[in-house]
């Protein structure tokens, strides 16, 4: 798997350090209802917020077309093998229009639309909610962030002082199996600002991403313009990849329904539609 900064830059004596903080900080909040999407930043705040608080702590998964069924059965997995308290919530972003238009704002109304529904579920524990955000998300386009913390919720990760490489640093010293997960942020950021977020639109990235993972690549984004896709994959598997091995991404990408399909010779680049914006 494409992993981000290698976990074992980051000294053990740090990661000790920094997970004692945010068992400090769960423990000060005392109950918490988790915004679980399976990620390693949310796994590891679910993951510890149940080893510290137990039964105080809930983990939530949201439900809706954006969140494919891989990463909905994997939350599932999770919280089984852990043992975690957990259920899930259908959330309606596609009924706002707001949302649906697909403007820079996008995310505030995800979060919000997130929000409706983990508001009523914390008040009804006295929980506080906490969402896996790290250092590093607070330097990209996130407006999702404004969304949830103008509602109440806390960012643990944060102020226990985690970035990206200790999140997946801590998450392997605690033998968490998603340490190495690429990203998956929600399909609808396949889909460039200004493009309306549809069922079908969401439902053939989906596809598409699902049929390039059945040939073995973990990592990747379909990026969706209409009748072309745009694939990007990390620059080391690109530049590994055989011509025929692109051929048959190329292939499973159109066995989507997409007429055309592009190889970005840039490779993957997270949250590149946000360029956009600035």
């Amino acid at each position: 798997m494409s992993t981000g900064p290698a976990s074992a830059d980051v000294p053990a004596r740090a990661v000790d350090a920094a997970l004692d903080r945010l068992a400090g900080e769960l423990v000060a909040l005392g109950r918490v209802v988790v915004a679980f999407s399976g990620g390693v930043d949310s796994a590891l705040v679910a993951h510890q917020a149940h080893a510290v608080l137990g039964a105080d702590a809930l983990a939530v998964t949201a439900v809706s077309p954006s969140l494919a069924a891989a990463e909905r059965a994997g939350c599932a997995e999770l919280a089984a093998a852990w043992g975690l308290a957990w259920e899930e919530a259908a959330t309606d972003e596609l009924a706002d229009p707001r949302y649906q238009a697909n403007a820079g704002d996008r995310c505030y109304w995800c979060k919000s639309a997130l929000m409706d529904v983990l508001v009523p579920v914390a008040a009804a524990r006295r929980a506080t909610i906490v969402l896996g955000v790290n250092l590093d998300d607070l330097d990209d386009h996130r407006p999702g962030q404004d969304a949830a913390a103008g509602r109440g919720a806390v960012f643990p990760l944060v102020d226990a002082g985690f970035d990206k490489a200790l999140v997946r640093a801590a998450a392997r010293r605690l033998g968490l199996e998603v340490w190495d997960k690429p990203a998956a942020p929600c399909l609808a950021s396949r889909l460039p600002y200004g493009t309306e977020v549809t069922r079908d639109a969401l439902a053939q990235v989906e596809r598409a991403e699902a049929a390039v993972r059945a040939l073995g690549i973990a990592d990747l984004r379909v990026r969706h313009y209409g009748a072309r896709a745009r694939v990007e994959l990390p620059l080391d598997v690109l530049s590994g990849l055989e011509p025929q091995a692109q051929a048959a991404v190329v292939d499973a990408v159109r066995s989507a329904g997409f007429a055309e399909v592009d190889l970005d010779p840039a490779g993957l680049r997270s949250g590149n539609l946000n360029l956009a914006l600035r």
